[in-house]
């Protein structure tokens, strides 16, 4: 290729590329290099054209091949230039770097602005590369000097290269800082307006940048100063310079000036006021200076020097915690410890670990030495090592802390610290005169050292026996160190301690301890001494102000101590809210301060919070179990909480440990009185006077004669006995409070009252109290009113009247405002023996003027109105007393007498009222003769009056309940003990009518009213007559029988005592005095029970048709009714059933006539009409029908399949009447037995439990354990279907043995309760035959034979018995699995024709032909249960026997024996048991049938689909049916049907698990 080929392919190669056809150009090239390989421009074209296809490294070999070849031409290395800023490799900066420098030496002489831009791109890679001292700035600054450029373009220049090195100063060294540095000069230099807003920020900034460099000192001041001078209203050069002089710590005579003039410009200004806070540091106003300097550092924090001072500040206050905080926040601010840094550092680190050392906390010592060891050269420093040994020695390393002193000792001998750290641990070992050699060493080297001085004077306050009795020399040495530093709060806590203990100057002292305090706020001791002399001096003002000082600035859970005494404070001027929020504070601040929680307990108590007072006391108390007075309290505030009998043990728990602790025994006392006064109240007379002799026991115990309120306890104590019967007070006494000699001695109710008396006497003799006056005459007035009921002499009793009122005048004059003393004195003036009704009405009067709700007086007033015959007067004050407190008793009993009075309708519902208000003798009396009177009346049964007041109101238990209590405080009154036992009668308590009847008996004997004697003794012979017929007939012959009631009672007392002679001439002789028809017919009827009680029914018949001829009563019809059930004449009873129905009284004997119509339909044959008879009753009488067990031990019999409703009739019976549970329980036990029910299906409600109920209940029936006996095995037979557990078992023989003692009792008992003897020997045998069954089904039946033959000797013709041994002998021959011969199976059917009637006997015996392949016979014998099963019309037997034939049958069909006999017999005997009930086993026998007829017919397939998918299938059952389902499936190849019924058969399992 020829040149001119040449250039005209690189003139195409030019054109591509300007076209961007860039691999044209290449071609091009190539073509030039194949002719020219060293072509300049062919390798700098196919460099662009390759960096334009993004050929990055054959781009950089053409440039760098170009360049090889032409070093000095720009075209390729501008290329080069271009590639490289494109590239994002780092790689490349250097390359480029060089490029550059390349570039700018070309264009050095040509291209000026080409060469500036260059050296921007340079300057601008420098700075990424932080290569600050590289030339390339200044090289363009100089090239623009030279050529003249103006000052503005040169300083923008000089402007650049300070933000390109002033970002990064840290990178930068010396040369750099310089090279920056002198930029800001230049560049302030060059400013075209000075002074100027841009002039004056770029000013901060250079002085900004000169205060980074602490080797620019000079120059910093410098420039400070001369912006000052430029700008001397801007506050900034002088912030710089006073914090400048505050970092180089000398403070001259500028720095002050400095400091001055900032404050006068700005006065908020931060580094200003460190300044001045620097100033007060080294003028020794400390506080000051911590102000100052806390207040700059909010606003300037980042200075390490003004933390040091003002940590420094710190330590000469002693707030050592304050001063480790702020050396924290100065080393924060220090960062780097390099240079001047370095030295801060060591200071900062040394004043940190010496206010560490004074802290008590743990940590501290530990903080301390870890600063310590931060320290540059610490070993070699003597201070820092003695401060080092002072941590050791305060975390209790003695061992390290005394070798360093050895060792300083040794090498610094004339250090102070050195023997200090000696003194130190002489001190903390109690060396004291060591100690003292040791501190007056460090004193003599450094005598103004005021820790020195102090540690001295606590040397000699602990030295020894001679120092510590005088305390001079530590006095002398406690004031230097207080004169060296005032602000040492410890040395003015030891003087105080030395004025208040050694001097007793308290006000001196008290001094002392205010300044301690006010030096450390923190010192508990000093705050509590100054606030005690306060008080002490009576100074409360002063002691407030502390307390509130402290309480103040104090957060959650400190400053105990002041919480405390303020709240005592309040404790003691009566502020009990107060003194609760404080005491609460104090116990937050400390829970474990016994102390503080009795504190807080009292606060508590005075306040009224008595519950939260005992805890706090108990709390008290469980933290120090030594605190005697805190258990005290705590039994106090239980005895206000009326929890007397905590009360009584907590003041026994004291006196075992102080055995005359006073308080506890005074405690104990009123304790045993409350509970008398709280027993009395409940009418517990028994009770009551035995807790007043051991309140008289306790109070005697004291033996304080001294004590006034002792005497009074004493009085009320023996006052208190007024209430009882003279008959039972007999209180023991000690004989030292009778005076005498005896140990203790018997005291009656008027020795008690006198010596009540006297006791009243002693207190007013010690303290004259107008309410001891008051208590005397009481005293006086109930020993009057105990003479008189004993019928004493009446001038005793007068003069004892006059006492009472003498003593109550007294009262009365001492204290006129008290309502309480008008009140007794109104009480004793209306007496009847006194009589003066205008001085008590005055009193009354006085003492509702005295206190206006006082409803005692107002009732009181009303009675004295009802005394005098003024009714309406009375009714106002007692609706008066009423509006005041309507809960008050005795108002209501004073309305009551007045509607008595007036004949009102309401008198019986307010005598109910005052019984539910509580017990009160004349309401009870009252309410109880109300109810007797309206029970005699028989003619109001049926009246809205009888229905409320007697029935619905529940009135004979009440008031039999409240006159138990009269009869028991008042045992003399006849006429309530014949209430009481009318109302015993009623409530069919026998046993306590006929006491109450001998009890009024024997109180009327000798009074001389014979006829009421006559009654009472006729009502204790009709009460015995039901039982102790003896002495029924013994009451009732010692007194003349004339009247009716008399003559029919001892008829029947003879006709229980089975003298029926005797009985019937009775009867007759009351026949002949009875008024009335009914009565005439009640004792026809009783003749007509003695005759056929003589076996004469005929003549008993007669009887009863006599009576029913003239007006028949419905005792007769039902005693007719029964002689017809009896003697089964279906038409007697019908007929006397009929009648009976035609006389129905409303709910009069409707259990016996539901009973009896129940029984004559059952006697007919109605099966139904028994069930509805019932249900009607029950329906028609739900809530008087109480007892109905009738009904489901009826549907046992009549219909199994309503057993389920008899249990749930049982359960309602159950909860309507609980009085009757135990023979409910049973039945209902009876009853889920019959139907089928187990604990598995319910846990609660099945048979077994409810049956323990009723034995828990009823333990000595024999029924119930009977009862248990099968549900036991029902149990049993559960648990071995499902194969649970748990499994009861060896029962038989307890539960039998069990039945057969239950039974006796009744076989041999004569009372009410006794069973008939057929009923008992029938379970006797079920028990026996229950047993033996058991014992076979285990397993167990050589037992089984041993009990069967045990039966069958003391009852040799029990056909049962000898069933079940034919049965356990058969099963030994059936196990052997050998035929058994004829004879034997002769021998099994004859056993089976002596009990033919039995449905299992029949059953069984197929059972045993069926074991022997004697098919027909079995047949046979299934047939004779079921027309056996039908003749009794048993279902269960019926279906049972059918379920078997079918079975029997169906087992012939599968041995695939060809006779139709056996597949019709199949389907005959389901389709009969379908009828019964939807059997689902029935179901399924004809499904297999089907089955084995045709295996593959689709009736096969829907006959057991049928069985497996109906809802409620037996498992079991569902299962058989499920397997023949798939074999059929199977044989049909139904592969889609058998994976749904094996989805269904797996998904039941899971379901089922």
């Amino acid at each position: 290729m020829s040149n001119k080929e040449v250039k005209a392919a690189l003139k195409s190669a030019r054109e591509a590329i300007r076209n961007k056809e860039y691999k044209e150009a290449l071609k091009h090239c190539k073509a030039v290099l194949k002719q020219e390989k060293n072509n300049y421009n062919a390798w700098v074209f196919i460099g662009v054209a390759a960096a334009e296809l993004e050929q990055p490294d054959q781009a950089k070999g053409a440039y760098e091949k170009a360049v090889e070849l032409e070093p000095n031409q720009l075209l390729a290395w501008q290329g080069l230039a271009n590639l490289y800023e494109k590239s994002n490799q780092t790689d490349v900066k250097g390359d480029l770097a060089d490029v550059y420098q390349k570039l700018l030496e070309l264009y050095g002489s040509g291209d000026k602005q080409k060469w500036c831009d260059v050296c921007n791109k340079l300057v601008e890679l420098y700075h990424q590369e932080k290569k600050y001292l590289e030339v390339a700035w200044q090289k363009l600054i100089k090239m623009k000097q030279k050529e003249g450029a103006e000052n503005a373009e040169l300083h923008q220049l000089w402007k650049k290269m300070i933000q390109l090195l002033k970002d990064s100063t840290q990178y930068q060294d010396k040369k750099t800082e310089q090279l920056l540095l002198t930029a800001f000069e230049h560049a302030l230099n060059s400013f075209d307006t000075i002074p100027g807003e841009d002039h004056q920020n770029l000013y901060k900034d250079f002085i900004q940048c000169l205060s980074k460099f602490p080797r620019e000192a000079a120059r910093l001041e410098k420039a400070c100063n001369d912006m000052m001078a430029l700008y001397p209203s801007v506050s900034y050069p002088l912030e710089v310079l006073c914090l400048h002089f505050v970092q180089s710590g000398t403070l001259s005579e500028e720095s002050l000036c400095c400091f001055s003039r900032l404050l006068e410009m700005d006065p908020s200004s931060g580094p200003g006021i460190i300044g001045f806070g620097v100033k007060s540091l080294q003028e020794k106003k400390y506080k000051e200076a911590v102000n100052s300097l806390t207040e700059g550092l909010q606003k300037t924090s980042q200075c390490p020097a003004a933390w040091h001072y003002l940590a420094d500040a710190q330590m000469k206050l002693h707030k050592h915690k304050d001063a480790v905080l702020s050396c924290n926040q100065a080393l924060k601010a220090l960062g780097t410890s390099e240079g001047p840094s370095l030295r801060w550092k060591n200071l900062m680190l040394l004043l940190k670990a010496e206010a560490l050392i004074k802290i008590t906390d743990a940590n501290a010592a530990e903080e301390a030495i870890r600063a310590i060891e931060q320290i540059v050269d610490a070993s070699s420093n003597p201070v820092v090592l003695a401060i080092r040994g002072q941590a050791y020695l305060k975390k209790g390393l003695m061992n390290q802390a005394s070798k360093i002193s050895q060792e300083l000792l040794l090498s610094h001998p004339d250090v102070a610290e050195s023997h200090a750290l000696e003194g130190f641990i002489h001190y903390s070992e109690k060396n004291y005169e060591q100690a003292e050699r040791s501190f007056l060493n460090a004193i003599e080297r450094k005598a103004e050292t005021a820790e020195y001085h102090q540690y001295l004077g606590l040397t000699y306050w602990f030295m020894s026996d001679e120092t510590r009795k005088d305390k001079g020399k530590a006095l002398t040495q406690f004031l230097k160190a207080a004169k060296l530093d005032s602000n040492l709060g410890s040395v003015f806590r030891y003087l105080g301690n030395y004025y208040r203990d050694v001097a007793g100057d308290k006000s001196r002292a008290r001094g002392c301890y205010k300044k301690a305090f006010e030096l450390d706020g923190t010192d508990e001791e000093s705050g509590t001494g100054a606030v005690d002399l306060s008080v002490e001096l009576g100074d409360m003002d002063t002691a407030l102000s502390i307390l509130n000082e402290v309480t103040e600035r104090a957060s959650p859970g400190t400053a105990k101590w002041a919480w405390l005494h303020r709240g005592l404070y309040y404790l003691r001027t009566d502020q009990p809210s107060q003194a609760v929020a404080d005491l609460q504070a104090a116990v937050r601040a400390d829970p474990k301060d016994s102390n503080c929680w009795e504190s807080l307990g009292e606060a508590y108590l005075n306040r009224g919070s008595y519950s939260t007072a005992l805890k706090s006391f108990r709390k008290a108390s469980e933290l120090n179990p030594g605190l005697v007075y805190s258990i005290y309290k705590a039994a106090a505030v239980e005895h206000i909480l009326g929890k007397y009998e905590n009360a009584i043990a907590t003041y026994q728990q004291i006196l075992k440990d102080t055995e005359d602790y006073v308080p506890a025994l005074k405690g104990l006392g009123e304790c045993y009185l409350s509970l008398a006064r709280s027993a009395l109240d409940n009418f517990f007379d028994g009770k009551a006077m035995d807790y007043i002799e051991q309140a008289l026991e306790f109070f005697t115990r004291l033996q304080r004669p001294d004590v006034s309120c002792l005497w009074k306890l004493l009085g009320d104590s023996c006052t208190s006995v007024h209430v009882f019967s003279p008959a039972k007070v007999n209180i023991k006494v000690l004989g030292s409070l009778l005076g005498k000699n005896a140990a203790t001695q018997r005291l009656n109710k008027s020795e008690l009252l006198i010596l009540g008396g006297r006791c009243y006497g002693r207190a007013l003799k010690l303290m004259p109290l107008p309410s001891i006056w008051c208590d005397l005459g009481i005293n006086y007035y109930r020993q009057a009113e105990h003479l008189t009921a004993v019928e004493s002499d009446m001038n005793e009793i007068s003069e004892l009247l006059e006492k009472s009122l003498q003593c109550l005048k007294k009262a009365v004059r001492l204290d006129s405002k008290n309502h309480l003393y008008w009140n007794a004195l109104g009480v004793v003036a209306s007496c009847s023996a006194i009589g003066n009704y205008a001085l008590a009405q005055h009193s009354f009067i006085k003492s509702v003027q005295a206190e206006k709700i006082n409803v005692v007086a107002w009732t009181n007033l009303g009675v004295l109105y009802l005394t005098t015959g003024n009714v309406e007067q009375a009714h106002e004050a007692f609706k008066i007393a009423q509006s005041l407190e309507p809960s008050y008793l005795l108002c209501w009993i004073g309305q009551a007498f007045i509607a008595e009075t007036v004949d009102s309708y309401d008198t019986m519902d307010l005598f109910r009222h005052t019984t539910e208000l509580s017990m009160h003798t004349e309401g009870a009396k009252g309410y109880a003769h109300w109810v007797c009177s309206t029970l005699q009346d028989k003619s109001n049964r049926n009246t809205e009056l009888y229905l409320y007041n007697i029935v619905q109101m529940n009135a004979i238990p009440a008031a039999q309940v409240v006159l138990s209590k009269y009869t028991e405080r008042n045992p003399d009154d006849a006429s309530a003990f014949t209430m009481l036992g009318y109302l015993n009668e009623y409530l069919n308590l026998k046993r306590q009518a006929t006491d109450a009847y001998e009890r009024a008996a024997s109180l009327l004997k000798n009074s001389g009213d014979t006829e009421r004697y006559n009654i009472a003794m006729q009502n204790c012979g009709r009460c015995l007559a039901l039982g102790e017929c003896d002495k029924a007939i013994e009451v009732y012959t010692s007194i003349p029988l004339t009247k009716f009631d008399g003559i029919v009672g001892i008829a029947l007392a003879y006709f229980k005592k089975g003298l029926l002679q005797e009985s019937i001439k009775a009867y007759e002789k009351a026949l002949s005095v009875a008024e009335s028809e009914e009565d005439k017919a009640h004792i026809l009827t009783a003749l007509a029970i003695i005759e056929y009680k003589q076996n004469k029914v005929d003549a008993a018949k007669t009887l009863l048709f006599k009576c029913s001829l003239k007006e028949p009563s419905m005792e007769s019809l039902m005693a007719l009714c029964t002689l017809g059930l009896v003697k089964e004449d279906a038409t007697l009873a019908t007929a006397a059933l009929k009648e009976l129905l035609k006389h129905e009284k409303g709910k009069y004997k409707i259990y016996e006539r539901c009973l009896i119509a129940s029984a004559v339909y059952a006697l007919q044959g109605r099966n139904v009409g028994v069930q509805r008879e019932i249900s009607k009753a029950i329906h028609r009488y739900v809530l008087s029908f109480f007892r109905f067990p009738c009904k489901y031990i009826v549907l046992i019999i009549l219909n199994s399949k309503q057993t389920f409703g008899g249990a749930v009739a049982g359960n309602v019976a159950h909860v309507l009447d609980v009085n009757h549970a135990k023979e409910v329980l049973v039945n209902i036990a009876v009853n889920q037995l019959t139907a089928g029910h187990h604990m598995l299906e319910d846990e609660k409600n099945n048979p077994l439990k409810n049956v323990q109920k009723a034995i828990h209940l009823y333990p000595d029936n024999p029924a119930a354990w009977a009862v248990l006996m099968a549900a036991c095995h029902a149990e049993n037979t559960v648990v071995c279907l499902n194969n649970t557990q748990p499994k009861r078992m060896d029962l038989e023989m307890t539960l039998l043995s069990t039945v057969l003692a239950k039974s006796k009792l009744y076989k041999f008992s004569t009372g009410e309760n006794n069973l008939p003897c057929h009923y008992v020997q029938t379970l006797e045998d079920w028990c026996l035959c229950q047993a033996i069954t058991s014992l076979e089904e285990t397993g167990k039946l050589s037992e089984a034979e041993a009990l069967c033959t045990k039966g069958l000797k003391s009852c040799p013709e029990h056909p049962a018995l000898f069933l079940l041994l034919r049965q356990i002998q058969c099963k030994q021959l059936l196990q052997s699995h050998k035929e058994l011969p004829d004879n034997i199976l002769e021998e099994l059917r004859k056993t089976v024709m002596t009990s033919s009637t039995s449905v299992a006997a029949w059953q069984w015996l197929a059972n045993v032909y069926q074991s022997q392949r004697m098919m027909v016979g079995a047949e046979m014998c299934y047939r004779k249960s079921l027309q056996l099963a039908s003749q009794q019309g048993s279902w269960n037997g019926k279906l049972s026997s059918l379920l078997r034939l079918a079975m029997l049958a169906l087992e012939i069909c599968m041995a695939n024996v060809s006779n139709e006999h056996w597949p019709s017999l199949v389907q005959e005997a389901t389709t009969e048991a379908l009828k019964l009930s939807s059997c689902p086993l029935a179901a399924l026998l004809q499904a297999l049938l089907q089955y084995n007829r045709k295996m593959g017919a689709r009736e096969t397939r829907r006959m057991l689909e049928r069985v497996v998918y109906q809802p409620g299938n037996p498992e079991t059952i569902v299962s058989v049916a499920r397997w023949y389902l798939l074999q059929h499936l199977y044989a049909k190849d139904d592969q889609e049907l058998i994976d749904v019924s094996q989805s269904i058969s797996y998904r039941n399992s899971v379901y089922l698990h």
